[in-house]
């Protein structure tokens, strides 16, 4: 009910009869998006892809964005050395995120927030390892479901909330899957790099676990380009051709 399949590929919408059809007024279901690749780079690129072709204008903060709300991202084999990531990935950023997510401190261009790596090896300031946690608790029982952390500390993001604030591992089919709320994606700048720190993440849980990595979702609540970066963007995806299926 409510989900609208994007065939990213052909930039066709798929209906499926009155429930897929965008509803209007009040009480109105929200519509969702969807889209698969094999390869982080293909989901970038066909994210972006589909935020330049159909989404709408919004704003973060002052500044003004293209937007694509409720976006579903799954990727069927994350590597962090993704080939297409690395040849049209900004490196500034690649390095930048890599930081954000592997050195603990203080970011300043966040205002002085915790990293990604403080949050997820020093939870609040309490020394609590998460990552060590999670890894461990699949160990224990592959087949749990509530193998969950996060980044988000309510009693001192005040100004700031992570992008990235649930991580949620689990193996259903014996490999582990990770599960990833954001609440935005910057797709113009640093979302690639975001993927490709979230298959870092995930492939040392599965070895923490002892069992092979699996797929990656990204359940994203605004997916956006910054204006800035519309006219570049789209000459990207133009020239490296978007590849990506819908569902």
């Amino acid at each position: 009910m409510g989900e609208e399949p994007v065939d990213v590929a052909t930039s066709r919408v798929a209906t499926a009869g009155p429930a897929a059809v965008e509803p209007s007024g009040p009480g109105s279901v929200p519509i969702t998006r969807t889209i698969r690749a094999t390869t982080l780079g293909q989901a970038w690129l066909a994210a972006a892809g589909l935020v330049l072709r159909e989404g709408r204008a919004a704003r973060w903060g002052t500044e003004a964005t293209r937007e694509v709300a409720l976006l579903t991202i799954a990727v069927g084999e994350p590597d962090p050395d993704d080939e297409l990531i690395g040849r049209l990935g900004d490196p500034a950023w690649l390095a930048w995120m890599r930081a954000n997510f592997r050195e603990p401190g203080a970011v300043a261009e966040l205002g002085g927030a915790d990293s990604y790596a403080r949050r997820l090896r020093d939870h609040a300031g309490t020394g609590r390892d998460q990552v060590a946690w999670l890894a461990a608790r699949l160990a224990a029982d592959p087949g749990a479901r509530d193998a969950t952390i996060t980044t988000f500390q309510p009693a001192t993001d005040t100004t700031y909330v992570p992008c990235i604030s649930l991580i949620d591992a689990w193996a259903p089919d014996g490999r582990v899957q990770l599960v990833v709320y954001a609440h935005s994606l910057d797709l113009g700048k640093k979302a690639y790099a975001n993927f490709v720190e979230l298959a870092a993440l995930q492939g040392e849980i599965a070895a923490g676990a002892r069992l092979p990595t699996g797929g990656l979702v990204i359940h994203v609540k605004t997916a956006h380009i910054y204006e800035p970066e519309l006219d570049a963007m789209a000459r990207l995806v133009e020239d490296a051709g978007e590849v990506g299926a819908a569902g």
